[in-house]
């Protein structure tokens, strides 16, 4: 599944196992059990298992092997994957419930790819999804983990109390919208830091990835100037095309300040590019499906709807001033 530009409570797609934690509390739990479970639909989609998987699942003892099968039997009748969806199942993993695997599903259909897990319970008789917390573990250490924050563009205090980390495409008409409604978040919070991440979608948005370039030249050259170059390029997201956006771009650079020489090398440069990847397969990493997607300490909003950053922000700020 490509990852899309929009505002949205959730995805309805091929499946819908990776969820944000928004809102969200664990869906619930289904009997199964190796006996039970309904066949898959016919014996094809058995061999369409990847080398990988394969080489995995050849490891694990015969009851954890028909955990697996049983496993994908139920997760295919569970969302009617049919001989057409190309199913991989596994390896098991140990998850913060002991009596439970964590266990990886990954399917493809119609050339587009999906990845998420489910819970199934050791004795074979139960499946959970959804997301699985330890009680005594915080629940976004790891997403904070992998956001990266250093060496991208940011504003506000370094020591903030409230860090609210945005993927975000400048091509995206909703990532407009949430730097519209980030000014007046920031006027009444002026506590919080913001940090700017790319994530270009380019097979929707053909001058995004080169607006992340442009963006990115600007903080390497001045990084005060980045947010002159943000600002503007959303301000004239309606007047870009692939035909003029590098024309443009290099504009705006000029009406910011930038040596013109340095920022048009920039764009072709190898640092450049290698910064907007490195966002990218951060946003991979993290399952980021829609742009944008802001983190509030860690703490997703899939949309960026305002309310809910707000929501999110008061109640870091309230847990900061615990004693």
């Amino acid at each position: 599944m490509l990852p899309e530009c929009g505002r949205k409570k959730g995805l309805h797609s091929m499946w819908n196992l990776r969820r944000t934690i928004a809102g969200f509390a664990v869906l619930g739990s289904f009997a199964m059990s190796s006996a039970g479970a309904r066949p898959a639909q016919n014996a094809a989609s058995a061999k369409k298992e990847t080398a990988a998987a394969s080489a995995a699942q050849s490891a694990v003892s015969p009851e954890q092997a028909q955990l697996l099968k049983a496993t994908e039997s139920f997760v295919r009748d569970l969302y009617a994957w049919g001989p057409d969806y190309k199913v991989n199942v596994g390896p098991l993993s140990p998850s913060p419930a002991a009596e439970y695997y964590k266990v990886p599903i990954q399917v493809t259909f119609n050339g587009q790819t999906e990845n998420g897990e489910v819970y199934v319970s050791k004795d074979g008789k139960t499946v959970l999804r959804g997301d699985l917390f330890s009680l005594h573990d915080d629940p976004y250490a790891q997403v904070r983990a992998h956001l990266n924050i250093a060496g991208n563009p940011s504003i506000g205090p370094n020591d903030a109390p409230v860090t609210l980390v945005e993927f975000a495409d400048f091509e995206c008409p909703h990532c407009k919208e949430f730097n519209d409604d980030f000014a007046a978040i920031r006027a009444k919070y002026p506590q919080v830091r913001l940090v700017y991440k790319d994530y270009p979608l380019v097979d929707i948005h053909p001058w995004a990835e080169t607006a992340a370039f442009a963006a990115r030249c600007a903080y390497m050259q001045s990084p005060g100037a980045f947010w002159k170059m943000h600002d503007e390029i959303f301000k004239n997201q309606d007047n870009l095309t692939p035909d003029n956006a590098f024309d443009e771009l290099n504009s705006f650079a000029k009406d910011a300040g930038l040596d013109a020489d340095a920022f048009k090398s920039c764009l072709s440069s190898p640092e450049a590019a290698k910064a907007v990847e490195a966002n990218r397969a951060d946003a991979i990493t993290l399952g980021v499906s829609s742009t944008p997607t802001v983190y509030v300490n860690g703490r997703p909003v899939v949309g960026g709807d305002p309310a809910t950053v707000e929501q999110y922000i008061e109640y870091e700020l309230r847990s900061k001033s615990k004693p």
